[in-house]
This record gives C-alpha cells, sequence and structure tokens, in this order.
C-alpha cells in the first residue's frame, strides 16, 4: 500500500514498507494513490471481479460519465481525464460525502483505475481539476447488492476545523516538553564541562530521547531542527562535517577518541539552540496536516534510518531512539483518537501493535539502564524487530490517509 507522504524538513528519505499481512484497519482499503507509476495507476484490490470493470470520464464537464447503473459488488473503475489539466478524482456517497476511493494528480488524457466493493447506497464521482469548479457526477443508485463483509468502508472527509483542536492539544504537549530538553541539555553541558565521559554518555542519551519524542512538530521547528538534531551532510561524517553542530556532534565527540572538553563548544551552542526553539515554537503554528501525517512518518522513519544505523555517530543508542519513536509515535495520535474512532478506524489493533513493539524495544533495555547495540542482536532478533515494527507503521498509513483534508471533498 502507497501513500503520498510530505516529509519532515530534517529527513529526505524513500521509505517502502512492505508487510506480508492482511490489513485490518478499515480505512487501509480506503484511500488508493494515483501518481505510482509512469500513469498514474493507483494500487489495484485483489477484490476485483472480472465481470465488475466501467470505464468513466473525469472533466470538468463530463465527470462520473460511463456509469450511469450497475449492480453491487467488487467494482474497477477505469477513469480517464478527459480535460487538459491534472485532475483529482473522489468516488463518494451522495448523501454523506463519505469517500470511497480517491486518485489524485490524474493528468491529462491519462487513465488510472479505482477498486471499491459497495452495497445499496447512492455514489457520485467528483472531479477538482487546478484552479477549476469543483464538478460531480450524477448519482448513481445500486439497490438490492448481496450482503457481504468485505464492503469498501466510506470515510467522511475531515476538515482543518476538525483537525484545530487535535492540533492544539498536541502543540500543548510539545510545549510543556520543550522545558524537558532544556533541563536534559543542560544537565549534559554540565556533564560535558566535569569532564565525565560516562555521565556525559547517560546525559546525551536521556535529552535526546526527550527530543526524538517530538516527532510530529518538526516541521514546525525550521532551522533549529538542523541545528539541534541534524545529521552529517552527504559524503561526510559526524566527525569530519565542520557545519554540524547539535546532538550527533557531540555523540561522535563522546563516543570517539577526542577528549571530552572538544564537545564543549558543541554543548553550549546546544543550550542555546534548545532555549531558542522553547522561545520560538511559543508563537509557532503546528499545520493541521502535520499531526495526522507525521504520526505514520515517525516511526516509518525511525524504520528506515535506525535500523539502518544511518543516523548513529557512535552511541549505539538506535534502542532508545525508537522507544521515543514509539511514544512520540502515541502522543501524535492521542488527540487524534476521537476522530478516527467515529471514521472506523481500529484504534485497538494500532494499540496492540504499539504496544508489542514498545515491549520489544524495551526488552533491550538492560537492568542498569544501558541498551542493548543493535548489532549485538541475533538474525532472528533482527527479523522479530523489523517484522513488528514494520506492522505497527503499516497500521499507521490510514492516519495520514484520514487525516488528510480533501479540496471540495462532498461538493
Amino acid at each position: 500500500m502507497s501513500f503520498l507522504a510530505r516529509r519532515p524538513a530534517r529527513r529526505v528519505v524513500v521509505v517502502c514498507v512492505t508487510v506480508a499481512a492482511v490489513i485490518v484497519v478499515v480505512a487501509a482499503v480506503l484511500i488508493w494513490r494515483a501518481g505510482q507509476n509512469g500513469s498514474g495507476s493507483s494500487a489495484v484490490s485483489n477484490l476485483v471481479e472480472p465481470d465488475g470493470s466501467v470505464a468513466v470520464t473525469a472533466g470538468l464537464d463530463d465527470c462520473g460519465e460511463g456509469w450511469s447503473t450497475s449492480a453491487g459488488g467488487a467494482l474497477t473503475f477505469t477513469v480517464k481525464n478527459s480535460s487538459i489539466s491534472s485532475m483529482d478524482v473522489y468516488l463518494q456517497d451522495a448523501r454523506t460525502a463519505a469517500v470511497y476511493a480517491e486518485l489524485e494528480g490524474l493528468g491529462p488524457d491519462a487513465s488510472a483505475t479505482l477498486t471499491a466493493v459497495l452495497g445499496d447506497g447512492s455514489y457520485e464521482f467528483v472531479c477538482i481539476g487546478g484552479d477549476s469548479p469543483i464538478t460531480s457526477g450524477k448519482p448513481v443508485s445500486i439497490t438490492n447488492a448481496a450482503t457481504r463483509s468485505d464492503l469498501t468502508p466510506g470515510i467522511v472527509p475531515v476538515t482543518r476545523n476538525d483537525l484545530y483542536a487535535p492540533t492544539q492539544q498536541y502543540s500543548a504537549w510539545i510545549t510543556s516538553q520543550l522545558p524537558v530538553l532544556v533541563t536534559g541539555v543542560t544537565a549534559l553541558e554540565s556533564s560535558i564541562q566535569s569532564g565525565d565521559r560516562e555521565t556525559a554518555k547517560r546525559a546525551w542519551i536521556a535529552a535526546h530521547v526527550t527530543y526524538e519524542q517530538l516527532g510530529a512538530a518538526y516541521g514546525a521547528f525550521g532551522d533549529a531542527d538542523t541545528a539541534i538534531n541534524g545529521t552529517p551532510a552527504a559524503g561526510l561524517t559526524a566527525d569530519t562535517d565542520p557545519d554540524l553542530t547539535g546532538f550527533h556532534r557531540i555523540e561522535a565527540i563522546l563516543w570517539g577518541n577526542q577528549p571530552v572538553s572538544a564537545a564543549d563548544p558543541f554543548g553550549a551552542k546546544l543550550i542555546s539552540d534548545a532555549v531558542g526553539l522553547q522561545g520560538a515554537f511559543a508563537s509557532a503554528r503546528l499545520d493541521p496536516l502535520d499531526v495526522g501525517l507525521r504520526s505514520h512518518e515517525i516511526l516509518e522513519n525511525s524504520v528506515q534510518e535506525e535500523l539502518n544505523g544511518t543516523d548513529d555517530a557512535g552511541s549505539g543508542s538506535t534502542f532508545p531512539t525508537i522507544d521515543a519513536n514509539i511514544t512520540g509515535t502515541a502522543q501524535a495520535v492521542k488527540p487524534l483518537r476521537d476522530l478516527l474512532a467515529s471514521r472506523g478506524y481500529d484504534l485497538a489493533s494500532l494499540d496492540d501493535w504499539l504496544g508489542r513493539s514498545s515491549a520489544l524495544v524495551e526488552s533491550y533495555h538492560q537492568p542498569d539502564g544501558s541498551w542493548t547495540p543493535l548489532a549485538a542482536i541475533t538474525r532472528d532478533q533482527r527479523e522479530k524487530l523489523n517484522a513488528t515494527l514494520s506492522q505497527t507503521v503499516e497500521l499507521l498509513a490510514p492516519v495520514a490517509a484520514i487525516c488528510d483534508v480533501r479540496q471540495g471533498a462532498g461538493a
């Protein structure tokens, strides 16, 4: 399953998470994005039956033409953009505006496939082309459809107003954590100045964990994120990148061969950057779209980067970082729970897998407070870790899709 993703500014990655499992989250079968290959074709469900194919046009004057009647069940719509501009296309409930399937960015004269399993109801296509008026096709009624348990769920689109309160709640939580971050980096700098390397290492992990929990807010942090938690430029390391500051520069010093005192100027700057972030965030605004989107991306990026050791500069702190990312994911989802539940999202399954992921990662936290290095686990342990985290990421994907504000849905 693929979803268009907008990445946090600090990380530019291409992520492909594949899990060989049937996804039970009801919204997971809803949103099929166009533009995944050269023709703009979306993913196709394996529920499609050979006799359920319908050719439909998507234009300003002929939106939905070609579909006037059909039985219910598994339907495959081959949608052709008849206009001269890119088109977004929804298949939605004509009465409630609940969206059953979606194409985004369908190019002029291009075709793409939508699939849905429909029961009794009234349905329509909605076509949105750039700055052109939003148009909708004639409603098509389905009656006397066979009873079946695999109907595609219709998800009522969210509005920015729906996301306002959750965004404010999440922003308040971030605000409450920034003083903790400042306290943590201050303790780190004190440890550096004392010259006690082991104490400084523990302080570094504690402060870094605090920052890694704030993942859904990175977009609002701007340049401060790069200063605080940036990674080396391509072809350079945390030791050799002259522009690198923040956690990873200090990490390379504390776990490298340099004297602890070499980290002092970077520790002082880290305090300044954290204090500056705390002040700046007081007047910053989170984009409502970011909370839902990045509730998925936090752990997705963690799987892609932490499990590959991309961000490690010597500390071997993969497990506490992933643990922090799981906590950050739960905090990002928390204010969205009512919205998600009202749209049929399976929160119980997500909670179950977040719990499994957390317990598995925490199993590598030793009684003395240290963490097992990723390189020290067995192949079987690594496979279980990969599978558990990937399944959790997959279950999070519909959160971003449900919380995407769709222009014109319900037109």
